[in-house]
């Protein structure tokens, strides 16, 4: 049974994707809050699989709330449900951490999809290998099984899993180049879509601002091709 935290103000709205997901689907225990406080608390206290939010709600809006829950937690996937995706939105939204979009209206098979594909990745991070853990440069410790970056001389850094698969992906091979194709099609199921692109590209310059201090650390860009990690440690 997945535990699904449906953060929705529209009253209506939250009936059919709560009667989707338990009634159409199946295998849902959606719980559900009418802003992002209210998601918060219930975060807090019942610990569900996965957070479906809206981002235009009263008292506490959709950016907010991840902006809260990512200072403590980055494993959680969540999921954005808005009519607004624009560009600057949806870099905003992965900037704070969220793990995809949706645009409204979905069916509930389509959110199932979304739903699916961000579990299964969560799952291959917890049953990578144990050993898993890459140094970079003479600072830097990356436990690829826990997304945690660990620093000699800074703050530790809990990321995302798509942060995590990434920068994996990258000291996997360290020095080489990794296709911007290939990379779409693992963390993102597509090989040529916008927003993904421009998700990917966000993810970049978050991991290159963890290593912004260290300037023998690079993550080059082959325009169009792909990525590297160059570590001249």
């Amino acid at each position: 049974m997945i535990k699904l935290l449906l953060v929705e103000d529209d009253t209506n709205l939250c009936y059919i994707i709560r009667g989707g997901l338990e009634d159409m689907i199946g295998g849902y225990e959606v719980m559900t809050a009418s802003n992002g406080e209210e998601g918060l608390r219930i975060w807090k206290e019942q610990h569900p699989d996965i957070i479906i939010s809206d981002i235009e709600m009263p008292v506490m809006d959709g950016y907010e709330m991840v902006r809260r829950i990512r200072e403590t937690d980055g494993f959680i996937p969540i999921v954005f449900t808005s009519g607004r995706v624009s560009p600057k939105d949806v870099v905003k939204g992965y900037e704070l951490g969220v793990n995809n979009y949706i645009k409204k209206p979905f069916l509930a098979e389509e959110l199932d999809a979304h739903i699916g594909a961000l579990l299964k990745m969560k799952q291959g991070m917890g049953a990578a290998n144990e050993s898993e853990v890459y140094q970079i440069g003479e600072n830097y410790t990356f436990d690829a099984v826990h997304a945690v970056l660990k620093c000699s001389s800074c703050v530790q850094k809990t990321m995302t899993e798509r942060e995590a698969k990434l920068l994996q992906m990258l000291c996997k091979k360290k020095n080489e180049l990794v296709r911007r194709d290939v990379i779409l099609s693992r963390l993102w199921d597509t090989e040529d879509d916008f927003f993904a692109s421009r998700s990917l590209d966000v993810f970049v310059t978050r991991l290159r601002k963890l290593f912004a201090d260290d300037e023998r650390i690079q993550i080059k860009t082959v325009k169009g091709v792909g990525l590297c990690l160059s570590d001249k440690g």
